[in-house]
């Protein structure tokens, strides 16, 4: 099995690529790509950078050049829902992309047009593994609807208005992309987020953004080597 892992921060693909043997590295639209051994399995990781556009590059390079069979997006994310506080984690059960908007069209917002879906599963087997992999570390975590836009949510209304439309309960800037590029090419994947900033907004995310990056790296390291389970 080859496993894609995507972040949006160095730190998350450096600290990934120091559990790697037989190393090489390639660069694809300006993204550079680690492929090696972690144990038994192959790996391919990447720092997609921020925004959806530069994860839907990231996540269609990886698919096409290196033919994986799952990815894993991680990273960072700030909550939209009571029960998630920072360094908590929110595991997508779906992904929406609440900056669509076509509904002067008529459609409800979050519409993919082509698709005709507002909503994008992940895969069934890779969450319930990166759920059992957080609950052997302790980690308290929810699963649910992860919401992707390229906007920073520092505003209080921002984050009730997306819980309240999507049901969602973490907001972030790539996991929908890199869900809608893995959907349509057959891929299955998982998005994992470590929240990095609550109600405090862009401080908690200066203040936690390394340590919650971490913290999904150290999950992540714990779903490759069980890997098999999802076979």
């Amino acid at each position: 099995m080859k496993i894609g892992i995507i972040g949006a921060m160095q730190m998350e693909v450096d600290t990934l690529k120091e559990s790697m043997e037989n190393i090489q590295t390639r660069e694809f639209s300006g993204i550079i790509y680690v492929s090696g051994n972690i144990g038994d399995k192959e790996v391919v990781a990447a720092v997609c950078g921020i925004g959806k556009v530069f994860a839907a590059i990231c996540t269609e390079a990886m698919i096409l050049e290196y033919k994986v069979d799952c990815i894993v997006n991680i990273g960072v994310a700030g909550t939209l829902c009571k029960e998630l506080g920072v360094m908590d984690v929110a595991v997508a059960d779906q992904v929406v992309q609440h900056d669509m908007n076509t509904s002067a069209l008529g459609d409800p917002i979050g519409l993919l047009s082509g698709l005709n879906q507002i909503f994008l599963p992940s895969d069934e087997k890779m969450r319930a593994l990166l759920c059992s992999c957080l609950q052997e570390k302790g980690i308290t975590y929810k699963m649910g609807t992860i919401a992707t836009g390229d906007l920073f949510l520092h505003k209080q209304t921002q984050k009730i208005l997306l819980h309240e439309r999507f049901g969602a309960i973490a907001g972030e800037m790539e996991g929908g992309s890199v869900g809608h590029v893995c959907y349509v090419n057959h891929v299955p994947f998982a998005i994992l987020r470590s929240i990095s900033d609550g109600e405090g907004g862009a401080m908690d995310y200066e203040t936690f953004a390394e340590k919650a990056a971490l913290q999904s790296i150290m999950v992540v390291l714990d779903f490759i080597s069980r890997a098999d389970e999802l076979e």
